[in-house]
């Protein structure tokens, strides 16, 4: 197979394990270009796996430069300012929305940001079974540990995310529906309309980096969570605008001031409530916001 046809061939799948890892566009990228590069050098030299069986190739060597990439990453968000989240996939084309939409729980931004928990290597295991759904012969071979110790990290992590992980099963029209009460009900200040929609027990995240300004520690609770989405809303000036997307599977808001990217929104619907809003504020991690058109 040409290298131009392995590249388009296993670019999303390298590019989706390479996410899941590191929560952020620009190094999942920069990993994938690696992997590709590795390979294309190692079947120019002639190695067997990497002309043979370059799917294998290239995910174990994504993977293990996501495990390293990740280990440095960890060292730097320890000096993060505020809560860290991981950068947005925005999709606002209808072509790609379905395909987003069936990933939506696995690569939600409250899923990555659970993932958090685990050591690198945990992570990749984890992800290579539950998401990927690789046999545990072929994780031990990457991963480079036996296939007793990848399914004891399996067992554990399961045990350890699972009392935490809240699954958001909501089809496509129950999340448009949410999204347009909620909509109404900030832009027109109905306070009782905005409690109708929050769940008890939410809780409101906001990355800013310290570049902008945004809470720094989570909101807990419907009322303390309406009264701060429409306060940002009553300071917004004139020139503020929005257009809706699917930003990791789950309904979002896009926020221009200017014309220019100023924050994104986004809602997890569970049970006919939004359990979680996350709001990203840090001006790196809008680098994928489309113009406002």
């Amino acid at each position: 197979m040409p290298p131009d046809d392995v590249f388009q061939a296993y670019k999303p799948l390298l590019f989706s394990i390479a996410y899941n890892m590191l929560g952020s566009v620009m190094d999942a990228e920069d990993c994938v270009q690696e992997a590709f590069l590795r390979w294309y050098q190692a079947s120019t030299h002639g190695e067997t796996e990497a002309i043979h069986s370059p799917k294998a190739f290239l995910c174990t060597i994504v993977t293990r430069l996501s495990i390293d990439h990740l280990r440095s990453a960890r060292v730097q968000r320890e000096h993060y300012v505020g809560i860290w989240l991981p950068e947005p996939l925005i999709t606002t084309d209808e072509s790609s929305v379905s395909a987003m939409a069936e990933l939506a729980e696995t690569l939600s931004l409250a899923f990555l940001r659970l993932l958090e928990q685990l050591s690198p290597v945990e992570r990749a295991v984890f992800l290579l079974r539950q998401v990927f759904d690789y046999d545990y012969a072929e994780i031990a071979r990457i991963v480079q540990k036996s296939e007793e110790n990848c399914r004891q990290i399996v067992r554990r992590a399961r045990q350890h995310l699972g009392q935490r992980r809240t699954p958001y099963h909501t089809t496509r029209e129950q999340q448009d529906h949410i999204l347009q009460q909620f909509l109404h009900a900030c832009m027109s200040g109905d306070m009782d309309g905005l409690l109708s929609l929050l769940s008890a027990d939410i809780v409101s995240y906001a990355d800013s980096g310290g570049k902008a300004v945004a809470a720094r520690n989570p909101i807990i609770g419907a009322d303390r969570v309406a009264r701060y989405l429409l306060g940002l809303l009553a300071k917004a000036p004139q020139s503020y605008s929005f257009r809706v997307a699917l930003v990791n599977g789950q309904p979002g808001i896009l926020n221009y001031i200017d014309g220019r990217p100023h924050s994104i929104v986004v809602l997890h619907i569970m049970a006919g409530q939004v359990k979680e809003i996350d709001v990203l504020a840090n001006p790196d991690k809008l680098r994928s916001v489309p113009p406002l058109s």
